[in-house]
């Protein structure tokens, strides 16, 4: 079940292994797209603004949590391309126990914020009730959330991108079928797709687990791997909590976004959360894509194979340009035509603030691409700290667009602060990942000529 990419050539292994992931991808957003679209269909836009007015607090959070689940399982990875399994059970035991105080302190913290998060994004009165209640259900799920990121980065980690994405789509089903439930028949309104939302996250984290446990022994805990070490979780807190930074990092770029948008009305609210929805969803080869990269290069850092390094930068950046034609091009034509999907025909204004934002991300959708496999190529090469600072580039861009231009240019801003984010962040990201490539096949190469030997 377990795939190395060590061996074989770079582009088929990369499509491969991203193929389950993209889909599982696709079927997560399926699932956020249904919330929107029943919750809109069904109870009218200012639900749909009640669900996904704190989408970029959302981001905020679960992109901490999908960065620190995700930079946890880097040092597995490497152990498992160096083939030495011991230490990645050392690091799988060391991680969890890190992930269950995360999973605590995340829960509590975000819980206990939620009126300050209200105010600070200024929600309009008209839904306020109906987004706190969402925001705090969906924040009471994160253990959940956690729970399934860690285990399906662990078993992408070690080759196995298929599982996850199937534990996903049945989790993304059931979702779909309880919003519908939830909404239509018990009549539960709003907070009924938060809890349908919560219970699928848990189920597919309790698939994970059963799976890991019948079908991966390799991964099981023996009792000399169930040791607190201080150092291993050292190198683990360097790896997730830079990956989880950066991020969130990212996202407080969004939330003031989101909160300058929020001050423009209920109808750009619902636009752009329409149009973010949509974003989201065909950005999904450029994350599974991504995700690949990152694992092609941890496994083959741990092998020690520089060459398949530069080989599996050129793949990731060639597959991007690709989708970036194809996505871009379907967010400039039919834009319009996927708002429909969450609104009705005759919410005109909506469906034109949905397509203004769809164009302007469109048009520059290479720059995202780049910046997605450059990103993750850093972090899974163990330079999570220096990718921080794209996600400081993003915030910047995103923050002074907002703030001074806003009042200015209206919505029209807000459509070009994505677009401003994507090149600061690459200017930034493209030539430190250069350079860490560089730095990493070096330092690979004197330990070669100095007798290193890979251990079995």
């Amino acid at each position: 079940m377990d795939q190395s990419l060590t061996h074989g050539k770079p582009l088929p292994l990369i499509i491969k292994f991203m193929i389950p992931i993209l889909f599982g991808n696709l079927f997560q957003q399926i699932y956020n797209i249904a919330d929107a679209a029943i919750v809109g269909q069904i109870l009218g836009s200012n639900a749909l603004g009640a669900v996904g007015v704190s989408s970029s607090v959302l981001f905020l959070v679960f992109g901490f949590c999908f960065g620190l689940s995700t930079g946890f399982t880097i040092p597995v990875a490497s152990s498992y391309g160096a083939k030495k399994m011991e230490n990645l059970r050392a690091f799988f035991f060391n991680g969890s126990l890190l992930l269950v105080g995360f999973a605590i302190v995340i829960t509590l913290g975000t819980c206990v914020a939620v009126p300050l998060i209200m105010s600070l994004l200024r929600v309009p009165q008209v839904i306020l009730s109906d987004a706190s209640i969402y925001l705090l259900i969906i924040f009471l799920g994160i253990p959940f959330i956690l729970l399934y990121n860690y285990l399906s980065s662990i078993l992408r980690a070690v080759g196995d991108s298929r599982s996850p994405f199937v534990f996903l789509t049945f989790a993304s089903a059931l979702n779909i079928i309880l919003d519908y439930v939830t909404i239509q028949y018990f009549h539960w309104g709003v907070p009924g797709a938060a809890i349908a939302t919560v219970f699928s996250q848990a189920v597919s984290g309790v698939m994970c687990i059963v799976f890991i446990w019948k079908k991966y022994p390799q991964l099981h805990w023996h009792k000399e791997d169930r040791i607190i070490d201080v150092v291993r979780m050292r190198h683990l807190l360097n790896m997730g909590v830079p990956m989880g930074l950066q991020f969130s990092i990212t996202a407080i770029g969004s939330m003031v976004m989101q909160s300058a948008n929020n001050a423009l009305g209920t109808t750009y609210v619902a636009g752009y959360v329409a149009g973010v929805r949509i974003n989201n969803f065909m950005m999904c080869p450029f994350d599974a894509l991504a995700a690949s990269v990152c694992t092609f290069m941890s496994q083959n850092e741990g092998a020690r194979l520089p060459q398949r390094l530069h080989e599996g930068l050129k793949v990731g950046s060639i597959l991007a340009l690709i989708w970036a034609l194809i996505g871009g091009g379907l967010l400039i034509f039919f834009g319009a035509t996927f708002t429909l999907i969450f609104v009705q025909a005759d919410a005109t204004e909506v469906i034109q603030a949905s397509r203004l934002y769809l164009l302007a991300d469109g048009l520059l959708y290479i720059l995202l691409g780049f910046l997605n496999v450059y990103r993750l190529t850093v972090q899974g090469l163990g330079f999570s700290k220096r990718a921080i600072l794209a996600g400081v580039a993003e915030m910047f861009a995103r923050t002074i667009i907002c703030v001074f231009f806003v009042d200015l240019l209206g919505y029209y801003a807000i459509c070009i602060a994505d677009g401003a984010a994507w090149i600061a962040a690459d200017l930034y990201i493209i030539p430190t990942c250069l350079k860490a490539v560089k730095a990493t096949c070096k330092r690979i190469e004197i330990e070669q000529a100095n007798g290193y030997e890979l251990q079995a």
